[in-house]
């Protein structure tokens, strides 16, 4: 205790970082199941080399997760902490590589007070473990370069193609390690050696399970994640919304102080390289190869394309070391103030719930709704559930009903990895279901009045139930439209 003591002592910005830290851990118990949670535990429970969505890293972390210590939320959510955490420790590892003793506390604290790890740790994506295996293999791959230890070349191999597992973006890092060896004028040379080769053909070889569920299921998750995507891009339509966005996402996940602080030194050097053509130091260069690609690459994207919150998170690891040697001590301690700010708004709105969500991207009423829907199937036995919001009222279910809950592919149209979990729509037919539709913005009481016609043509007759209304009149209300329909025939 007193050697613990004496590092807060001599090092107090890390009162910060554990503080930041102890705020998240007690937060934990007051945040319920996100769908993207119940989602990616679903792929843990059915086990696959990959999925349609995404690699299955955070899938399979989940499901270790739950096979020590049970099937709950919280262990859920612990498992991201825990994760994140160890994110952070090797962040804390990477920058040591990079920054002055001072420095290196200076990154830890703008690192530690983004709500880009808040959300990392509250959250379960492919982003999790993404990021974890995204630090580890930049460490390596400086062992590799810098100090010239081949062995690291073995070791980044691997972990790039873990983080590929984790999540495509993850191509960057080989992307961004060839194009500093490109610019290097010092280390262009280790394009021609056999140990970048070595560890590139273990980056290939560990991605195998990836590639071999692509193949085997006609490339559904590459093309899904690339074809629809680059033709909405090649439109090329000017979206103003989109690019205000994006920057307001980056505003929020890592405070404005740090987000201009990247803004401010992206020019700098960006300017550097196209007006005097010079490029900053090796190591600095080498940072820069695996910020530029991501953070700018996405962002040039902004204009014309919806680029999600998250898709720059990578760049932000190399991007807070960069930072960390350009901000002084008033903009850091602006950043901390904005930071507590806007992490004490977070714990109130998921305490009290102030401002109520009008979507289904909420932690909120699930277990509720399970419940009620156990009273509904007692009163209508022999009866499956399905439901037609992509996945998130039917991943819930799956969860908290521990039981199989179908999703849109029940009525023939395409549902994301649930069409890919094996089940045989034949073996339902002539059986009856209970359709449950999410009212997302919850406007009345009322029962929808209406039916969806791809229900109506796979079932005799659909009659609309009282509605499921939870929590009314509070900031936490959720309104689930119901509907028992009568005899299953799926269309071919």
């Amino acid at each position: 205790m007193n050697k613990f003591l004496a590092l807060i002592k001599k090092h107090p910005a890390l009162s910060w970082v554990l503080g930041f830290q102890a705020f998240r851990l007690l937060l934990l118990p007051f945040m319920g199941l996100m769908p993207q949670d119940a989602y990616y535990y679903l792929y843990g429970q059915n086990l696959s080399l990959s999925y349609f969505d995404h690699p299955g890293m955070i899938g399979y972390l989940l499901r270790i997760s739950s096979e020590i210590f049970g099937q709950s939320v919280l262990v859920v959510k612990l498992t991201d902490f825990i994760i994140t955490s160890l994110t952070l420790y090797s962040f804390y590892k990477l920058s040591s590589l990079f920054l002055s003793k001072h420095r290196i506390w200076k990154s830890m604290v703008l690192m530690a007070s983004t709500i880009f790890i808040s959300i990392l740790s509250f959250n379960s994506t492919p982003d999790v473990p993404l990021i974890l295996f995204w630090t580890l293999s930049i460490s390596f791959l400086y062992k590799a370069v810098f100090e010239q230890k081949k062995w690291f070349w073995i070791i980044a191999g691997i972990t790039m193609g873990l983080a590929f597992n984790s999540k495509y973006t993850a191509l960057l890092l080989p992307i961004g390690l060839i194009a500093f060896l490109v610019f290097s004028s010092k280390y262009r040379k280790l394009l021609i050696s056999p140990w970048l080769w070595i560890s590139l053909i273990l980056f290939v070889g560990t991605t195998f399970p990836v590639w071999w569920w692509n193949y085997q299921n006609e490339f559904a998750s590459f093309a899904f994640q690339s074809t629809e995507r680059t033709g909405s891009i090649s439109k090329f339509e000017i979206k103003p919304k989109s690019f205000f966005g994006a920057i307001g996402h980056q505003l929020f996940l890592l405070i404005p102080i740090l987000f201009a602080v990247f803004i401010a030194f992206t020019f700098k050097h960006i300017k550097k390289a196209l007006v005097k053509f010079k490029l900053p130091s090796q190591k600095t260069l080498f940072l820069l190869a695996f910020f530029v690609p991501t953070f700018v690459g996405f962002f040039l994207l902004t204009p014309f394309y919806w680029v999600k919150m998250n898709w720059m998170m990578p760049s932000y690891i190399t991007g807070v070391i960069i930072a960390a040697m350009y901000i002084n001590k008033k903009l850091l301690k602006w950043q901390l103030i904005i930071s507590v700010v806007f992490h004490v708004a977070l714990a109130a709105q998921v305490i009290f719930f102030f401002v109520p969500i009008k979507s289904d991207d909420t932690w909120t009423g699930w277990e509720e709704l399970s419940e009620e829907v156990a009273k509904l199937q007692e009163k209508h036995p022999d009866t499956f559930l399905f439901s037609m919001d992509g996945y998130k009222t039917s991943a819930q279910l799956r969860f908290f009903l521990n039981k199989k809950v179908y999703a849109q592919n029940v009525v023939g149209l395409n549902a994301l990895h649930f069409d890919y979990l094996g089940d045989d729509m034949e073996l339902l037919r002539g059986t009856d279901a209970i359709f449950i539709d999410s009212d997302k913005r919850f406007k009345s009481d009322q029962k929808k009045g209406e039916i969806d016609p791809n229900v109506k043509e796979n079932f005799s007759s659909v009659v609309e139930l009282e509605p499921i209304i939870l929590n009314k009149d509070s900031g936490r209300a959720r309104k689930f439209w119901v509907f028992y329909c009568s005899n299953y025939q799926p269309k071919k």
